[in-house]
């Protein structure tokens, strides 16, 4: 009983076996079959190995929602340069919700030579050229995205000489905490004096001969520091022409959360309008020398996530490939195998005589019989003074039925192809 019962089992399971194998006996190769499965499997394997890089690579995915988050504080990451001595400078942040100064005391002044090294000359214009790219191609921001902890320092270099030159620069650099709320960064002639009606800067001690605001702009990020992302600012070099000049900075700052397969942090990306002027009072241009830094929080928030390819896609993927050119393949290379069977094999046989062209319109043969003569094998030529013997019975209601345009246009292609 368990045998027959296995064998019962066995026969069922060849019943159901849906890919039946042919003895090589009853398989026929051809020279053009191997051509045709060789380009097929080249294309296979060409196809196959895009598929894969594509596997193994990954995008970003951007997702948009509302930012209830509104107690926390904003941090700003400052690296300025101004080229003034710093006892005739001051920075700080004015909150439009408090209408108060905030304590800038995160923020270190630092006396330096306005001047860069060679070294940091280079550093600046790589940086300068891949801000240049960036504003051209923005897809680049993703890999800076997937790079991120990964790339080098985007800070400036340390200079590599020890000049004996004086400080003639003020490097302004650290952290500072604000509410999410806009406000203004600016830096101006005077340390700042906060009272109640607002502040004030005391620049009446410092001489209008001495007012230099070119300044070189190292680093400026909102949120948390992650090595690696380039800012819109990071690397900017502004020389002043004027000695009462304003350098204004417009800046629309986007709450960013960045989920990638290395890093997972909470940052904020930024986008800058620029915008220059030399104050003149007597020409209507009125203001305060400095360099300003207007930011606005925006009530959106970004999400950007690393996402990659499924494994069970890849390899629908990869089946569709393969199966689709195989099959592909092999319905073409029958159909011109039929089309070579057809047009060569009747020339090789004997059945079809080919007829000079002027010769057809000698006949009087109609061309459904001409049809029918070639299809049966039968030669359909003759002389000049010969007209060919057509069996006329059922011709005539055939070209009836197929009407006049189908007949005219099927007479055409008789006279054409023979």
């Amino acid at each position: 009983m368990r045998r027959l019962n296995r064998k019962k089992t066995l026969n069922l399971m060849k019943e159901l076996d849906a890919f039946p194998k042919v003895p090589e006996s009853y398989v026929e190769t051809s020279t053009s079959g191997g051509t045709v499965s060789l380009i097929a499997f080249t294309a296979m394997a060409l196809l196959t190995i895009l598929e894969f890089m594509v596997y193994r690579d990954t995008w970003m995915k951007y997702e948009y929602e509302v930012d209830k988050d509104f107690t926390s504080k904003l941090r700003i990451n400052i690296d300025i340069t101004v080229a003034m001595k710093c006892q005739y400078v001051g920075a700080d942040v004015l909150d439009l919700a408090e209408t108060m100064v905030v304590s800038a005391d995160g923020l270190v002044y630092e006396p330096v030579i306005f001047d860069l090294t060679p070294q940091q000359k280079e550093w600046q214009r790589m940086l300068q050229l891949i801000q240049s790219r960036l504003q051209e191609e923005h897809s680049l921001q993703d890999v800076i995205f997937k790079s991120a902890f990964k790339s080098a320092s985007t800070a400036l270099p340390p200079r590599e000489d020890n000049s004996l030159l004086p400080p003639d620069a003020c490097r302004i650099h650290g952290h500072l905490y604000v509410n999410k709320v806009a406000g203004n960064f600016h830096i101006t002639v005077g340390k700042a004096i906060p009272h109640p009606r607002g502040h004030a800067h005391l620049a009446a001690l410092v001489s209008h001969d001495s007012y230099n605001f070119s300044h070189r702009i190292d680093h400026l990020s909102f949120g948390e520091l992650i090595p690696g992302i380039i800012n819109p600012l990071d690397g900017t070099e502004k020389i002043a022409s004027d000695h009462n000049q304003m350098f204004q900075y417009f800046i629309t700052v986007v709450p960013t959360k960045l989920h990638t397969y290395k890093i997972s942090a909470e940052t904020h990306q930024f986008s800058v309008t620029e915008r220059e002027r030399v104050i003149n009072h007597a020409a209507g241009s009125h203001g305060v020398s400095g360099i300003f830094m207007k930011y606005d929080i925006s009530s959106l928030m970004v999400t950007v996530t690393e996402e990659h390819m499924p494994f069970w896609q890849f390899l629908v993927r990869l089946c569709g490939i393969i199966g689709g050119i195989f099959s592909t393949t092999g319905i073409l290379h029958g159909i011109g195998r039929f089309l070579v069977e057809i047009i060569c094999c009747r020339f090789k046989l004997g059945l079809h005589k080919p007829t000079p062209l002027f010769l057809w319109y000698k006949l009087s043969c109609d061309p459904l019989c001409i049809l029918h003569q070639l299809w049966r094998g039968n030669s359909c030529t003759g002389g000049q003074d010969q007209t060919l013997k057509c069996p006329e019975a059922g011709l005539k209601a055939k070209r009836k039925a197929l009407g006049l345009t189908t007949y005219k246009a099927l007479r055409f292609c008789v006279l054409f192809f023979f």
